[in-house]
């Protein structure tokens, strides 16, 4: 896509999804770090139903140390890969209370240092819950950039740094959730719905669907 391609792609999604904002449900910085860290294969629905009770139970770092390794698992065991969520968020907890005062740290390098915590995690708390104009590819933002040729690449590093040179600076920050809701309900893994996307006129995806009326 060309630059004026790009804008009027990310405005249309802006259109269409005015209120965008994270599925996740969080309290402040560190329920929402830990929600982001219990996503990692697993879907934002399937997280707050095990949030729910987790968080009542152990709302800050130091109850979520108190909680350990079996009392989070009792919460998340319907999640994937929950043995190993369940030692991150303690051990992330731990060093939150011994390095941060407790506290979610404002600042990539020591995110990135937490257990249980990559570049889109880290992506993710910089962008919700600190301002910051960063853009965190998951799969729905890795397929839609190398679909639509938004920002094609091998990686999710290459997409992420496609994204961010591309997209007009004003629209950057918001412009990650624009691509998630738009990846997660329209343009969809195996059969994307194009015949209602608000982008299509700009999408370069050879292969666009029908409206189903219209399929043979």
């Amino acid at each position: 896509m060309t630059k004026a391609e790009v804008r009027a792609f990310i405005t249309a999604l802006a259109q269409a999804w005015p209120d965008a904002a994270t599925e996740l449900q969080y309290r402040d910085a560190y329920t929402l770090l830990v929600a982001v860290v219990l996503s990692a294969q697993a879907t934002d629905a399937s997280v707050n139903k095990c949030t729910v009770g987790l968080f009542a139970a152990a709302p800050t770092p130091a109850a979520m140390v108190a909680l350990g390794v079996e009392g989070v698992g009792r919460h998340i065991r319907s999640i994937g890969l929950w043995q190993g969520k369940a030692r991150n968020v303690v051990a992330l907890s731990e060093i939150l209370l011994r390095d941060h005062g407790g506290e979610v740290p404002h600042d990539r390098a020591a995110l990135e240092a937490l257990p249980g915590v990559g570049r889109k995690t880290a992506n993710v708390v910089l962008n919700v819950v600190f301002g910051e104009s960063t853009m965190a590819v998951d799969t729905h933002i890795f397929r839609i950039g190398n679909r639509t040729g938004l920002a094609p690449g091998k990686t999710p590093r290459e997409v992420e740094d496609a994204l961010v040179a591309r997209i007009p600076p004003e629209l950057l920050r918001p412009a990650h959730h624009w691509l998630i809701l738009h990846g997660r309900y329209l343009c969809k893994a195996r059969t994307p719905e194009c015949f209602r996307c608000p982008a299509a006129e700009w999408c370069k995806f050879p292969d666009k669907t029908l409206a189903p009326a219209a399929r043979k």
